[in-house]
């Protein structure tokens, strides 16, 4: 029998558990559907919000290499180099609402099987905010959307009650949550930002509001580094820079460390999980750490913007990956979704050596254990 790529994820049956995450490539109806035909099994469209949007001027976006030849890691093209991650200040969509409905309705009219979820957000601060977060939310499910994605974590919103500043705050991920459920047909997942100091509240917040599903994580508050040689920001608008977003690679343990605090402390919820996946051998640690979908974005924007060659190496790994293990009985994603989420313990269960082992901590022929 041939592997099993499907997913049944908060209700929605996927072709294939990847998705192509929010970011500056799904902004574009054109792209969404190029990536549809490319073969992902979901879209997460660029955050809809109501408020009017100016993003700073020039690029929004950067990439960070490391030099394989020395410790330098730059946005310069670096000779022999490998991605290390994506930098970026972008903020949510500056197209409007009304822009974005009719779009949502093409694609679901051309692709009536693929999912498409509408990420959304408003602000926290009045009434008026939170009965925008419904009128986004009635709009998108009307227009055809198959879910609603909260952004919760932008990390980089200039408004002190919206995005990461909402997801930091475990009553106002409960409510926002709460409120949208209210009027919501459709499945809801809360994106939580990782720069908090328990993520397990506000995840516990969001399912108590109703949440259908955590997304994590967003991308990480960062600046990007000063070149030695100008002395200035690699990327900045009249030398000035404000914290950004780091993703790509270099997260990719930060984030998992954050997935499988939730995965643990809530073994029969949902999530997806999201930084530094490339291929399947990334992606399938966050399934074992019991995701049951995980979503794309650095790889992807630099593979023609959408990832053809990205989707196409995550299916065939995981295909190859199913019929490499069918002798186990493995079938599908849910044979095997959670294995390793009980081996993340704390570090007083990992056992200790015994004495006539121990060289103060260190493997001594790592030769950073001086001489005695």
């Amino acid at each position: 029998m041939s592997a099993d790529l499907s997913v049944n994820f908060t209700g929605l049956k996927f072709e294939n558990p990847f998705l192509l995450a929010s970011a500056p490539p799904t902004e574009s109806e054109n792209n969404i559907l190029r990536a549809f035909d490319a073969g992902w099994g979901g879209v997460v469209t660029k955050t809809i919000g109501l408020h009017p949007v100016v993003n700073v001027r020039g690029p929004k976006t950067k990439f960070m290499r490391a030099s394989a030849d020395s410790c330098q890691i730059s946005m310069k093209k670096l000779p022999n180099s490998a991605l290390h991650s994506s930098w970026n200040w972008e903020l949510i969509s500056d197209k409007v609402l009304d822009w974005w409905i009719p779009r949502i309705t093409n694609i679901k009219k051309q692709h009536p099987s693929k999912i498409l979820i509408a990420s959304i957000m408003a602000g926290s601060g009045s009434d008026k905010e939170l009965a925008n977060w419904q009128l986004l939310a009635k709009s998108c499910q009307e227009a055809g959307a198959d879910g609603l994605e909260l952004n919760l974590s932008c990390p980089h919103m200039d408004r002190a009650d919206m995005g990461s500043n909402i997801g930091k705050n475990q009553e106002l991920c409960s409510y926002v949550t709460q409120v949208v459920k209210e009027v919501a047909t459709i499945p809801v997942w809360a994106k939580l930002t990782p720069s908090t100091t328990d993520i397990v509240i506000e995840a516990k917040a969001a399912f108590r509001g109703g949440a259908d599903a955590i997304t994590s994580s967003n991308t990480f508050p960062s600046i990007p580094l000063i070149d030695s040689e100008t002395l200035e920001f690699e990327i900045h608008v009249d030398g000035f820079v404000s914290s950004g977003g780091l993703g790509g690679p270099a997260i990719l343990p930060l984030a998992l460390a954050k997935m499988s605090q939730m995965t643990l402390a809530f073994p029969d919820k949902s999530f997806s999980g999201i930084g530094g996946i490339s291929d399947f051998s990334q992606a399938l640690n966050y399934f074992l750490l019991g995701c049951g979908t995980v979503q794309v974005c650095t790889a992807a924007m630099l593979d023609h913007a959408i990832g053809p060659n990205v989707i196409k190496t995550l299916k065939n790994g995981m295909t190859a990956f199913l019929e490499k293990n069918a002798e186990r009985g493995w079938k599908s994603l849910e044979d095997f979704r959670g294995l390793r989420r009980d081996r993340v313990v704390l570090q007083s269960q990992i056992a200790r050596p015994t004495g006539a082992d121990y060289f103060g901590g260190h493997e001594v022929s790592e030769g950073y254990s001086g001489a005695s």
